[in-house]
């Protein structure tokens, strides 16, 4: 039976993914910092649970030498750990830009590392939740976006590097997804503009033409597609998975009432 790392596995994509893997067949291991939802989710899918940190090297020496322990193989890799802060990159704190660029980008780099020559054993696949804030950018949100975009550039030299060992490395980029993170913005927007939750969410979404978020398991399917054989010739690619928002000329909505 194949084996998948996720890391961020706790909430969010990250828990929908390790369900989704598990229903497909897959033994699943999920890694984050936080030891209870961690257990929660894999005691829920019968897989392993990792406390570590995607940003710490050694940690992700650790998760993959306690994934062969216990499995004896590593064959796809999804990494979906991220942090986010706001402020302009005239605002933003530096520590926090240096905590975001750390587990963003750099956990990335590290758990890759870590975890090679186990995929060059197994011919396997890598798949990194990126963001549509590496292809546009919102206010106030400088870090975010500059590690989401780095991240996309790894992914094509990753893919350009690895392609000769049989490794597939592809991103997908969701815009809004319903999860515990994005309900925090939620009620910080709504608590700025002194509406309710409801109504923040609606103005959220007021321009894709799906005018909803994604639910976690949505994204998983994508992964599960990312890492699965029916996208055996994909490599170094980005799925954007944004309900059709990058497919809106933002400046045409004016014209959007005359119809």
């Amino acid at each position: 039976m194949k084996v998948a790392m996720i890391t961020g596995g706790g909430t969010g994509i990250g828990a929908a993914t390790a369900r989704r893997l598990r229903s497909d067949g897959w033994n699943v291991a999920v890694t984050g910092r936080r030891r209870e939802p961690i257990e929660s989710v894999a005691s829920e899918v019968g897989g392993l649970a990792i406390q570590a940190d995607q940003s710490d090297a050694a940690d992700c020496e650790r998760a993959v030498k306690q994934i062969l322990d216990r499995y004896g193989r590593l064959d796809a890799l999804v990494l979906n750990a991220g942090v986010e802060t706001m402020g302009s990159a005239e605002e933003v704190d530096l520590d926090e830009w240096r905590r975001v660029m750390a587990v963003n980008v750099d956990g990335v780099l590290l758990s890759v590392r870590a975890a090679l020559p186990s995929l060059r054993a197994t011919m396997g696949t890598i798949a990194v939740v990126s963001s549509v804030a590496g292809l546009t950018a919102g206010p106030h949100y400088s870090a975010y976006v500059t590690s989401k975009t780095a991240v996309l550039g790894l992914v094509r030299s990753l893919a350009v590097d690895l392609g000769a060992d049989g490794i597939r490395v592809n991103a997908l980029s969701p815009g809004w997804v319903a999860t515990e993170m994005s309900d925090r913005e939620v009620s910080e927007l709504a608590t700025a503009l002194e509406v309710s939750d409801s109504d923040a969410q609606a103005r959220l979404v007021e321009h894709l033409p799906l005018k909803r978020m994604a639910k976690p398991s949505e994204l998983a399917g994508c992964i599960s597609f990312l890492i699965g054989p029916d996208s055996s010739f994909m490599t170094g690619a980005n799925l954007v998975i944004d309900g059709g928002g990058s497919a809106v000329d933002v400046g045409t909505l004016a014209y959007r009432d005359l119809s």
